[in-house]
């Protein structure tokens, strides 16, 4: 089992190109990160090099976030941003060799309007992204932590990937909010297995190092495995400790989860 460290959440205590060196250092297989724009995309892909690790994806630009903003492209009127915010991403992963863009739908409350607003801009994205070969991702957000986010369900999710209708377009299936919107996450999972573009994990309910909790990522893994997903697990999780490098030991726990 390969493991992703998500640099939103991990190694925050040094700029973005000193978290790459510390995940490589940490026993990371690879990374993720939410929004690197700052860094020249040349420069950000010559230290995944440097490192040999891949970069599995990263996310459109949220707004603004002091303004309460969470992400855009389900949000009417706001259509000129969002779409600017997707040829932002997609321009990046192309530069730096990012497997996905994670389109952040926002906080729209929901709604047949909002999700019109959102699947014309999911097509847009995934007709930008194909020829590069990068995915399109959404992903489920409880709304405990992000009040009025587009998707309340997995369900809702899964209806807007049938009507997207896109080769390139699939599913976060984050286990952090799938145990807070889903009665059963291992069900939920093998129910939604085709879709699923990218996994990520923390412990089940602090979102710690996620070899606590309530959710055995042990048999939770081994059954992904089993189903035939093969590619690197997102830890997006919050260390309980002063730093990242404290927690790490979960990675030989769960990297060699029984088969």
């Amino acid at each position: 089992m390969r493991f992703s460290a998500n640099l939103g959440f991990l190694f925050s205590d040094r700029p973005l190109l000193k978290a790459i060196d510390a995940a490589a250092w940490g026993g990371f297989d690879a990374v993720e990160v939410h929004f690197p724009f700052d860094v020249p995309a040349a420069q950000l892909h010559a230290r995944l090099q440097e490192n040999g690790l891949p970069l599995i994806g990263l996310n459109t630009w949220p707004g603004a976030l002091s303004q309460g903003d969470f992400g855009l492209a389900a949000l009417r009127g706001r259509q000129v941003e969002a779409r600017e915010a997707i040829d932002q991403a997609v321009s990046y992963a192309q530069l730096a060799g990012a497997g996905y863009v994670h389109v952040m739908a926002g906080k729209s409350g929901g709604g047949r309007l909002a999700d019109r607003t959102l699947l014309d801009n999911l097509a847009y994205a995934a007709d930008l992204a194909g020829p590069h070969g990068i995915e399109i991702l959404v992903e489920p957000i409880n709304r405990r932590d992000v009040p009025d986010y587009h998707f309340a369900s997995l369900a809702h999710a899964v209806d807007i990937l049938a009507k997207a209708d896109m080769a390139n377009t699939k599913l976060i299936f984050d286990c952090y909010h799938m145990a807070i919107m889903e009665d059963d996450v291992s069900a939920a999972f093998k129910a939604v297995f085709p879709l699923v573009g990218h996994i990520q994990i923390a412990a089940i309910a602090d979102r710690g190092e996620p070899d606590r909790g309530t959710l055995d990522y042990r048999v939770f893994l081994s059954m992904v495995r089993d189903l035939g997903y093969a590619r690197p697990i997102g830890a997006e999780y919050k260390p309980r400790g002063d730093s990242t490098q404290q927690g790490l030991s979960w990675l030989l726990h769960l990297r060699d989860a029984p088969a």
